[in-house]
């Protein structure tokens, strides 16, 4: 491709900060419905609240999850044939709806299945919302864009700790799930400020407003034609297997797509498990009830500056090298709990897991949206994300098997260290980026 082709195609007449804005907020509200469970779970066990027993939360938790799963997979390959705006808004319509059901829910049983359909939305919202930041982000500021566009479930962790933390006590779980439905407001903005992608208008035929959308936001010439170019060889882009599933593996994608989908169940099974288990681990270690909820703020700070940091850094070096530092940091982090620091130093190895864990899965995502081309990008994180579910369902039950062991901490950091140890293998055999295909 020449150099003209690779070049912004005009100079850009509208900005894409709405687009990242709006993406930010939906996922804020996606991040908080996903963590909300978790932190408003005290709020349902035992009998002076809705009599639900460990085992009961448990279940639902994990169903949950499953319904994530689902969404994943469902989403990214949809919003590739029904395109990004509209699924972007049929994702917070979904879990935005099933959130305030779970405010009403008459008894667990009924909560449990909103719950699992609220995740269904959860679940499709990410990969999409990804896919289109990346897509409108310039190409000299695309990792910094889609870095800070990632801070937003971790930022959706913050509020759904505090809002419990505030709300709970005194009113009870209904008003914090009926706070998620709040993400309904944002749909009618969603679709009539986030223009079309591009590659998915010329995917359907739409040249001309493809070509309009394009030179409005000043988008490189490459991502208007990937598909065009893809689909040569297919005799027609419509309803091409590329758009699907299938596209993951060809052109020379197949080992990097395996690679991805074995870093994500990684990295989601010691997010998962870390975060769910985390205060109750240093309970079990000697820490007060506040103290031990403070390391799960803590691991949050770290997942949101290591986010924006690593950002930064991967705009001038790239995705898979801030990837790979982070696994590094995260196997550093949990064993340097296995020798028994303390104090300061203690918070500062759960900043540095954060950073290691949910900040690393965001430059996941960033390297997934960099990788793959234009026509199957939702796809490709959509399938990751799903495929990395598997981690993140087993992540909760691989934790609870360190949960009432002599020296809770360092079995816990053995458990999660040797997993990211794993993951430091895994990316350093990744592909940096995807070879041109032959046409």
């Amino acid at each position: 491709m020449s150099t003209a082709s690779s070049a912004r195609t005009a100079t850009p007449k509208k900005s894409s900060l709405g687009i990242f804005l709006l993406c930010w907020l939906a996922i804020v509200g996606d991040g908080y419905d996903l963590a909300v469970y978790g932190a408003t779970l005290p709020g349902f066990l035992g009998p002076e609240n809705w009599g639900v027993t460990p085992t009961q939360a448990g279940v639902v938790g994990s169903i949950a999850l499953v319904g994530m799963l689902v969404g994943s997979l469902v989403a990214g390959t949809l919003s590739d044939r029904i395109g990004r705006r509209r699924m972007l808004a049929i994702a917070v319509v979904t879990f935005s709806v099933f959130m305030l059901a779970c405010a009403a829910a008459p008894d667990f049983t009924w909560f449990a299945a909103f719950r699992l359909l609220a995740c269904l939305g959860i679940g499709g919202l990410l990969p999409v919302a990804v896919s289109v930041a990346n897509e409108f982000a310039s190409p000299e500021r695309k990792s910094i864009a889609v870095g800070l566009v990632l801070t937003a479930p971790a930022v959706g962790l913050l509020l759904a700790a505090t809002i419990s933390m505030n709300v709970l006590p005194q009113f009870g779980v209904r008003p914090v799930y009926a706070i998620g439905g709040l993400a309904l407001l944002l749909v009618p903005f969603l679709l009539r400020s986030i223009p079309e992608s591009p590659t998915f208008l010329r995917s359907q035929g739409r040249e001309d407003e493809a070509a309009r959308i394009a030179a409005q936001y000043g988008l490189p010439e490459e991502a208007q034609t990937t598909r065009a170019i893809r689909a040569s060889g297919d005799g027609g882009a419509r309803g091409s297997a590329l758009g699907g599933l299938a596209g993951l593996f060809r052109d020379g994608m197949a080992s990097a797509t395996v690679l991805i989908w074995v870093a994500c169940v990684i990295s989601l099974l010691t997010i998962f498990g870390l975060t769910t288990w985390l205060p109750q681990i240093m309970r079990e270690s000697g820490f007060g009830t506040s103290a031990s909820i403070s390391f799960l703020i803590w691991y949050s700070v770290g997942a949101i500056g290591g986010t924006v940091i690593g950002s930064v850094v991967s705009q001038r070096t790239s995705p898979k090298f801030v990837m790979t530092v982070g696994f590094v940091a995260a196997a550093v982090a949990l064993g340097s709990l296995l020798i028994g620091v303390s104090g300061p130093v203690l918070i500062v190895a759960v900043v540095l897991a954060g950073f290691g864990g949910m900040g690393t899965q965001n430059m996941l995502n960033d390297h997934v949206a960099q990788y793959y081309p234009g026509h199957v990008r939702a796809t490709g994180l959509g399938w990751a994300l799903g495929v990395g579910r598997v981690g993140a369902i087993a992540g909760p039950y691989y934790g609870s098997l360190v949960i009432g062991t002599d020296g809770a901490i360092g079995a816990a950091a053995l458990a999660f260290g040797v997993p990211a140890a794993i993951g430091v293998v895994v990316a350093l055999l990744m592909p940096r980026r995807r070879k041109a295909p032959t046409v």
